[in-house]
């Protein structure tokens, strides 16, 4: 039985503090305004082979659906870089991994790995995110991915002293602040999905743990798990040319999903910085709007008219939320507008504000 010394939490929170903690820039969320690069990163490789089937290795399977992945997105989002932190049969460390991704400014990074475990029974594909193992069995994925760094020279220097074996050394991940979780979590449901509805395979989940490949990317992150190795039928299906197939498109398809999600996020904002500011212009005048929709719930950004007309612009009146596109000084420009609006929205009409307020069309029209 191995007896490992008694820490203090406080002796894990001085410990983090002086070798986890991220550089003081990669603790900013990333503020670009579009989503521009990807790193796909095959897990393992080179002398190491990560999990074994009976017929295939898990560094060659999650390679091919890599690369797959990467000429999915290259053919059919030429707008976004695509980066590898291997595109061969060679060893990354996995601090480097990270690494790779911090230096490209990546806006995701996706980690592709294979699962084994000694129940040939269990099947299915999972995705993580980073944080503390919530299960036993979590924790044996994370214990299994980050075993590599033994492989690595003097790795217990490079990872200060990190024992992928020993629950303590995982206190540091319960510490760790991701500002990018809820996005993690939001593209990795995307993955499980398409995993689950596009290919029909077995819906794991999306879970938590610590991997040391995520805890330096400053930027949303997951890992994913294909399938079991140790299970013969998915092992097959993973090792075939159409399972790999299935699996890359699948994975591109969460990916353009995210970024359409990311992009319309980031022009919405642009929007609403853009009202803000031509509130702040007229002020002290007339400003009319074309009032397109009204309703007792807020409707959610991206979703319903929102996808129709970029200029949207929100008011509270009462009870209800009321939405509003488009904007002028002048009342027969708003007509011209509303014109365009009519041929989406029939029964749109024209409000006025006064310094912010909402006030009565025939009043606005008096002044």
């Amino acid at each position: 039985m191995t007896i490992y010394p008694v820490y203090t939490r406080s002796f894990f929170i001085v410990l983090f503090s002086l070798f986890f903690l991220l550089p003081k820039g990669q603790l900013i969320a990333q503020e670009s305004i579009r989503f521009k690069t990807v790193v796909i990163d095959a897990g393992h490789g080179g002398r190491d082979p990560g999990a074994t089937g009976s017929k295939v290795k898990e560094k060659d399977v999650v390679l091919k659906v890599a690369l797959k992945l990467g000429q999915y997105i290259n053919e059919y989002l030429p707008d976004v870089k695509v980066v590898y932190t291997r595109d061969k049969d060679v060893f990354v460390p996995l601090n480097k991994r990270a690494d790779i991704a911090n230096r490209n400014n990546a806006d995701l990074f996706v980690s592709i790995h294979a699962n084994s475990i000694g129940a040939s029974s269990i099947y299915g594909a999972e995705t993580f995110v980073l944080g503390l193992h919530r299960s036993e069995e979590n924790f044996e994925v994370a214990k299994k991915e980050n075993s590599v760094i033994v492989l690595e020279e003097d790795y217990s220097t490079t990872y200060e002293g990190f024992d992928p074996n020993s629950s303590e050394s995982y206190i540091i991940f319960e510490l760790m602040q991701d500002v990018h979780l809820g996005q993690s979590i939001s593209v990795a449901s995307m993955m499980q999905d398409q995993f689950h509805n596009r290919v029909g395979r077995r819906d794991r989940g999306v879970k938590q743990a610590g991997f040391l490949v995520l805890r330096k990317a400053s930027m949303p992150s997951v890992l994913v798990e294909l399938g079991f190795l140790s299970n013969k039928k998915e092992e097959a299906f993973i090792a075939s040319e159409k399972g790999q197939t299935f699996m890359a498109s699948a994975l591109f398809r969460a990916v353009r999903d995210y970024k359409n999600e990311f992009d319309s996020k980031s022009k919405m904002d642009d929007h609403v910085q853009l009202n803000r500011e031509s509130e702040k212009q007229s002020i002290s005048s007339i400003v009319y709007r074309i009032q397109i929709a009204s309703s007792k719930k807020e409707v959610k950004k991206g979703t319903s008219f929102y996808k129709k007309f970029d200029n949207i612009w929100m008011y509270k009146d009462g009870d209800r939320f009321k939405y509003t596109t488009g904007q002028s000084d002048n009342y027969d420009d708003i007509l011209q507008q509303m014109k365009t609006v009519k041929k989406d929205v029939n029964d749109c009409f024209v409000v006025a504000f006064e310094n912010g307020s909402k006030i009565r069309l025939s009043e606005a029209r008096a002044k």
